[in-house]
């Protein structure tokens, strides 16, 4: 089941041919995932960050077409794996039926010193009830 989260592109996110900065996705990205774990998980940023963290360990990313200022993107996350841990989850941007790009990303969840921990148990059980399952 993936989770939606909608982007319109704005000025702030244009180079000045007024098409993404790409390191404006990775703001997008991370916008989605912070709206994944507040709306999803019931996790919000502002009360997980008080204990732990959960910081991308790695993420690949492939950009396939360019988007301009106005654009509504569509993102979707899914979760694909689950750990102890981390999760990875494959991440997907859509506009007007075209794929703009589709990254994979690793997130650990972390004590406030920086260790892994285990992903609470009623978090986990939301990540198990959202994981993809591949038929």
């Amino acid at each position: 089941m993936a989770f939606s989260f909608i982007q319109k592109v704005l000025f702030k996110h244009c180079d000045p041919a007024g098409i993404v900065f790409f390191p404006r996705y990775f703001e997008m990205m991370n916008d989605c995932v912070e709206a994944f774990f507040d709306e999803a998980l019931d996790w919000p940023f502002e009360k997980l960050l008080q204990t732990a963290g959960i910081p991308t360990a790695t993420i690949e990313t492939q950009f396939t077409v360019p988007s301009r200022h106005g654009d509504k993107l569509v993102l979707h996350l899914e979760i694909i794996r689950l750990g102890y841990s981390s999760f990875d989850y494959l991440m997907t941007a859509h506009c007007a039926g075209e794929q703009r790009f589709k990254t994979d990303a690793t997130i650990v969840h972390v004590n406030l010193k920086g260790k892994p921990a285990p992903i609470p148990d009623a978090v986990r059980q939301r990540l198990t009830n959202l994981i993809k399952v591949n038929s």
